[in-house]
């Protein structure tokens, strides 16, 4: 069985924010193969930060453990992970779907190069309104902002 719930910033603590990179890591390495180990590795600490301070911070666990999470700040979804084994099951619709409803979200960033991501957020309702050659951290790795509606 899984369960979704919101995790406030005051409940942040070291434990959930290891897991929570866990996955983050794990899916990164499985679905942005643009990316090298190197890559992943000078980014983690964004990932963490982000985990920490993003406003709303949603986390899909199943027999009591992470298996995905999704962080929501100004209408915009600015992450959302699924540990590999969960790719492909309804868990990012789920994720998606309660962004939406509960939390107005008609926003989000994708990497390019990440096309499954990308057609993930083209059925969700999404279309890219503007592209970036370099993400937010400055690298060469082009953004598509999309917008659903």
């Amino acid at each position: 069985m899984t369960y979704i719930t919101e995790i406030r910033k005051k409940d942040r603590d070291t434990s959930i924010i290891e897991s929570l990179t866990k996955v983050w890591k794990d899916s990164v390495r499985a679905s942005h193969h643009f990316l090298s180990e190197k890559d992943i590795c000078r980014l983690e600490p964004y990932a963490k930060e982000a985990l920490q301070a993003v406003e709303t911070l949603v986390v899909i666990s199943e027999a009591g453990e992470p298996i995905g999470f999704m962080g929501i700040e100004l209408r915009k979804i600015e992450m959302l992970f699924l540990a590999p084994g969960h790719f492909g099951q309804g868990y990012g619709r789920q994720l998606a779907e309660k962004a939406f409803a509960e939390y107005d979200a008609i926003f989000v960033d994708v990497n390019e190069q990440n096309t499954q991501a990308a057609g993930f957020y083209r059925k969700m309702g999404f279309t890219a309104f503007r592209r970036d050659a370099l993400d937010d951290q400055g690298n060469p790795f082009p953004i598509l902002r999309m917008k659903r509606g």
